[in-house]
């Protein structure tokens, strides 16, 4: 078992982009991370199904992780049937890090948003510690027992990993406007998604076919 800090960044990474790559490297530095695992979804309860293979994701997400120190795939959402709970990975993280290791669960606005639709959104704190990256300027509208649970557990970003988990920590984040569905929408016109996402992902979904309309040249 390991004592040493962890963030955990899930999505479905369809694919990945820059702006998941420096919500990382931003939550890392800013909190003193000393790993990131990114998690890759395989069918997500609350969004269509991902556009593209598990496989071809978690590829992705190797090529665009490679030579950062401390980053790594866990791949094991892909390997479980049926839908993927966020709480039940947690969970499954707590049992292997041990009761001691601060853990942080890194998420955009967006889904502290709908967090009030996933499983057991209650019991995240009993497994982790919760990141929330903000974006500058943006306003979000929250459910009631969300912004109530948000106030009373919120903590200074500094403070986040004194304790294993337990607390919410809302960190800014640069103003980087990039989404899969725009990095997708453009490579489906014909488009060039370049510096959106590294080089070496682009290459591989040229290279594989990925994302691009019947009518347009891969």
């Amino acid at each position: 078992m390991s004592s040493s800090s962890l963030g955990i960044l899930g999505g479905t990474f369809d694919p990945v982009h820059v702006g998941h790559l420096r919500g990382a490297i931003d939550s890392r530095d800013l909190l003193g991370l000393e790993r990131v695992r990114f998690l890759p979804a395989s069918l997500p309860p609350l969004k269509a199904a991902p556009g593209v293979s598990a496989e071809h994701r978690a590829a992705m997400v190797e090529m665009a992780i490679e030579g950062i120190p401390g980053f790594h795939v866990d791949r094991r959402e892909l390997h479980r049937s049926g839908l993927s709970y966020t709480i039940d990975t947690l969970r499954e993280i707590r049992r292997e890090e041990g009761t001691e290791a601060p853990l942080v669960f890194l998420m955009g606005v967006d889904s502290l948003v709908s967090l009030h639709r996933w499983r057991d959104w209650h019991s995240l704190l009993e497994e982790v510690n919760i990141a929330v990256l903000k974006r500058p300027g943006w306003q979000a509208t929250l459910d009631t027992a969300i912004a109530a649970w948000l106030d009373q557990h919120r903590v200074l970003p500094e403070a986040l990993l004194e304790s294993a988990c337990g607390g919410i920590a809302v960190l800014e984040q640069p103003g980087l406007e990039v989404s899969s569905t725009d990095v997708r929408a453009a490579i489906g016109l014909g488009r060039s998604p370049r510096f959106l996402l590294p080089d070496p992902v682009l290459e591989y979904i040229h290279a594989h076919g990925l994302y691009h309309s019947p009518s347009c040249p891969s």
